[in-house]
């Protein structure tokens, strides 16, 4: 089984979905969970960690990610 690990926090349901948009294009699954406040973590696989920092990186603000682990 592949473990996943966060990518992301988004601040509502529209950038996650965004997000998640945007990794698919990169070719990389992500799924979507709430978190312990009003944000949605976005996951994919250990292995997709750094190609959906990449992804995500490129088309949003480098503030809006979650720092290292």
């Amino acid at each position: 089984m592949r473990e996943k690990v966060q990518v992301a926090v988004a601040g509502d349901v529209a950038e996650a979905e965004e997000m998640q948009a945007i990794l698919h294009a990169a070719g990389i699954a992500a799924a979507l969970e709430a978190g312990n406040d009003e944000g949605l973590s976005v996951f994919v696989d250990e292995e997709d960690l750094i190609p959906a920092r990449e992804a995500l990186e490129a088309l949003t603000e480098p503030d809006d990610l979650i720092g290292e682990p």
